[in-house]
């Protein structure tokens, strides 16, 4: 693959404020929105609510609440890709990790697979042909370049179709962590619900494969998660490689804070609302990855400091 142009410096600067800035209201969003769902927005909601003020208030953050932060979300990591990559070739990433997930999502919603029966409630926002709300496929974005940095971190950055096909794997399990305590939170706070299947016709491996195991989920839905996230991560290692993933982000641990926000809510939304299981099982899902990447450094790129030395943002380096 020919070589990336180089941003600017003075544009990667600006572009990795932007991503810092936009790192840190993102968490802040996170936590007041897990102080919230923890505590009083879970129904029958606290005599206190009940006044016209407090119901505006309410329903504002429920409104713009969750679009915004995960709006945010993409901003951190798409500033922080285009720093590194190019405003082009991370254009080019977030549009085809955008279509592909969008389009599984409406595939799913429409027919309940690969994921299972399920349906999005009101308060993820804007829905795409009514059916996927559009910060969906724009979180998928971002929590795919926080997978790619742990694969940079932890698996040799080959540019070969076996290569990228296990970057993808791998990518998708790390996905599929994050889920493991989101959809129990999420299905708790009524952003979206799933649906009963009859099985009076079905084999039993179907019967087992959709029955609703885990807090309503079937495991069809970290089945069509994991489908899911190995053929969109697919996909954007064709326009950018491992090599690439591991040269400009895998070393610097931004991504990885951005993938660790992103399991504060929905595991602190399972730990408090009696889903414990869900918090503790999501919490060692991302966490174990999340070690594993952090106190290692990206073998692969040991010897390409210099190329790295523009507007580098290393949190917690």
């Amino acid at each position: 693959m020919a070589s990336l142009a180089a941003t600017p410096d003075s544009t990667a600067d600006a572009l990795l404020r932007v991503a810092a800035i936009a790192l840190v209201v993102h968490a802040v969003a996170h936590l007041l929105s897990a102080v919230a769902f923890a505590t009083f927005l879970i129904e029958p909601y606290p005599a206190w609510i009940n006044t016209p003020t407090n119901l505006k208030i309410m329903a504002f953050g429920l409104r713009w609440g969750g679009q915004g932060t995960v709006v945010l979300g993409a901003v951190a990591a798409f500033a922080f890709c285009a720093s590194k990559f190019g405003l082009r070739h991370t254009f080019v990433a977030f549009v085809v990790s955008f279509a592909l997930s969008l389009g599984a999502e409406l595939v799913g919603t429409d027919s309940g697979y690969p994921f299972g029966p399920y349906a999005y409630s009101e308060r993820l926002g804007y829905k795409i042909l009514e059916l996927v709300p559009f910060n969906i496929p724009t979180s998928w974005f971002y929590l795919l370049v926080g997978c790619l940095a742990i694969c940079g971190r932890l698996l040799p950055a080959k540019d070969d179709a076996t290569s990228k096909w296990w970057w993808a794997f791998v990518a998708g399990l790390i996905l599929t962590a994050y889920d493991v305590s989101m959809d129990p939170a999420m299905v708790k706070t009524r952003h979206w619900m799933w649906h009963a299947r009859d099985f009076s016709q079905s084999g039993a491996v179907e019967q087992l494969l959709a029955e609703p195991i885990f807090y309503g989920m079937p495991l069809t839905n970290w089945l069509g998660w994991l489908l899911t996230g190995t053929l969109v991560t697919r996909a954007m290692l064709i326009f950018a490689p491992p090599s690439l993933w591991a040269r400009e982000i895998a070393p610097f641990k931004f991504p990885l804070l951005l993938y660790a926000v992103n399991g504060f809510l929905p595991i602190t939304i399972c730990l408090a609302q009696d889903m414990i299981p869900a918090g503790i099982i999501g919490a060692l899902a991302m966490g174990v990855p999340l070690w594993m990447a952090w106190r290692r450094e990206p073998a692969a790129v040991a010897g390409s400091a210099p190329a790295l030395g523009r507007a580098a943002l290393t949190i917690g380096d």
